[in-house]
């Protein structure tokens, strides 16, 4: 996956913001390349979980169905690493999507997943200067 550096900026910022809650968003991308992010709203309000409100999930749908995007999620991960918990492994239902996750135990650091059918591969991610 290759995206902007305002666009990472974006996902950084989005999951400060919401700390110490997990945000949560989507993206779209066309070969590779991220054409946009959009914030979601975290359906729990919680430090340890994130569910996309359900105008967000249809949006997603219809950008990969209708549009022919490749498109992801992104979450935080307020105090830890941007490693997929199990929490997150479980909930990853849609093996075409790319999991995003945004990690804020130091440092901001994003990372990209594929999970499918339990199993988690990374990504990779290049971040695009200019």
């Amino acid at each position: 996956m290759r995206i902007s550096r305002a666009d990472w900026d974006e996902l950084v910022a989005h999951a400060c913001d919401d700390a110490p809650n997990e945000c949560c968003g989507y993206l779209w991308m066309q070969d590779g390349l991220v054409q946009g992010v959009k914030r979601a709203v975290n359906a729990r309000h919680s430090p340890y979980g994130y569910e996309l409100d359900a105008d967000s999930q249809l949006e997603v749908w219809k950008l990969e169905e209708e549009a022919g995007f490749q498109v992801g999620t992104y979450h935080s991960h307020p105090k830890s690493s941007a490693e997929p918990s199990q929490t997150d492994i479980n909930l990853a239902t849609w093996p075409s999507w790319l999991y995003v996750i945004v990690g804020l135990g130091g440092e901001p650091v994003v990372r990209v997943w594929r999970i499918a059918d339990g199993r988690v591969e990374e990504e990779e991610l290049d971040v695009l200067d200019g």
